[in-house]
């Protein structure tokens, strides 16, 4: 799977200059996959080691398991880079993993090569650990037989036609090849994720009331893609309505800014209360510094607003955090979220000219009943 921003993850190592991150609920997985391995799985299959010989090998093919799911994005990843789309990092968590990719694939072609990377990556896991569990006996064919089987499942899985996994994604490619709209194409794969999706909870649901294992994982996944699928179609609406939006269009013109040089108490009560903004630009003789927002001044403790300046709290300006009248608003709102930032300063000819803001985007969005 690809494209979908994930929290409450923590990074773990780099590889091909890309952040692997690990996602709280990796842990609450790793941890149920090791004690069925080590409890059902390795001692019937190698009935005759010792317990603690299970519990390394469940740790172990865990560790495996995930890394195999590692290598499955990491796929994904590195044809996303021969399209110069960036990778902004690969989260593993409760399901498999996610790359974050800065952009969408040029055209269908390249939308069916990055997804199609992930299952073909799976399979030749499967196939290499096959082979090394048919040379092998005991402990060690048990390890490279369940790896084997797991990874032609994982590879299987994701060619499930369900948006945004990567069965969905080839569909949305199919789509896209033939409609020549990308919007339209994602808002059908997205459509056909969420049916996918339900058919996986009423499924899930039903084994759970006919007493059959396996129930709540389905409908643990099929509640995933559903989340997934809706919020993949949400995006691409979003993205639709905006596409052809220049910030010019969007931008905040009259712009009130701060002196450097007030104490934060003033900044307040002059600013702050008075215009109910929640970020200024500030400013010292004509020349742009950065921004202040709440944000500073509530690190700031109440006793020292009337000692502190806003030049000793603003975010100094980076160049990066700035755009041009004629940019897209959907790049200046994906900067926005990338940089966690609530307004991105409009600059032409080096001169400050507007503000565009998450809130002026919606309030935007409303209006024209998008």
């Amino acid at each position: 799977m690809n494209k979908t921003l994930v929290p409450g993850a923590w990074k773990v190592a780099t590889l091909m200059g890309i952040p692997i991150r690990v996602h709280f609920s990796w842990f609450i997985v790793f941890g149920l996959i090791t004690w069925s391995l080590s409890t059902h799985y390795f001692p019937k299959a190698a009935p005759d080691l010792p317990v603690a010989a299970y519990w390394i090998k469940g740790t172990l093919v865990s560790l495996l398991l995930f890394a195999s799911v590692a290598f499955h994005e990491l796929s994904h990843s590195y044809i996303a880079k021969k399209y110069h789309i960036s990778i902004n990092s690969i989260t593993l968590f409760i399901f498999g993993g996610v790359a974050q990719m800065k952009g969408e694939p040029p055209h269908p072609k390249a939308e069916f090569r990055i997804a199609i990377a992930g299952p073909i990556s799976s399979f030749l896991l499967s196939a290499f650990f096959f082979l090394i569990a048919i040379n092998t006996s005991g402990g060690p064919k048990a390890v490279f037989s369940y790896l084997a089987q797991i990874n032609f499942i994982l590879g299987a899985f994701n060619l499930i036609p369900g948006f945004p996994m990567d069965g969905g994604r080839i569909l949305r490619a199919a789509l896209w090849s033939r409609t020549k709209d990308f919007f339209y194409a994602t808002q059908m794969a997205s459509n056909f994720g969420q049916k996918i999706a339900l058919f996986f909870l009423l499924f899930g649901l039903f084994l759970i009331f006919t007493g059959s294992p396996g129930g709540l994982w389905f409908s643990l996944i099929g509640w995933f893609l559903y989340m997934a699928a809706q919020t993949s179609q949400q995006q691409a609406t979003l993205q639709e309505a905006l596409s052809n939006i220049k910030v010019k269009n969007v931008m905040a013109r009259d712009i009130v800014t701060v002196s450097s040089s007030i104490p934060i108490d003033e900044a307040v009560d002059k600013y702050f209360l008075r215009y109910g903004y929640g970020g200024f630009p500030v400013m010292d003789d004509g020349k742009f510094l950065g921004i202040i927002t709440l944000r500073e001044i509530k690190n700031v403790p109440r006793e020292d607003w009337s000692k502190v300046k806003i030049s000793d709290v603003l975010v100094p300006h980076n160049k990066k955090w700035e755009m041009t009248p004629d940019s897209n608003v959907m790049g200046a709102l994906e900067l926005m979220i990338k940089e966690d930032k609530g307004r991105i300063i409009v600059m032409e000819n080096d001169k400050i000219i507007g503000l565009i803001t998450r809130n002026g985007i919606a309030r935007y969005l409303q209006i024209m009943g998008k």
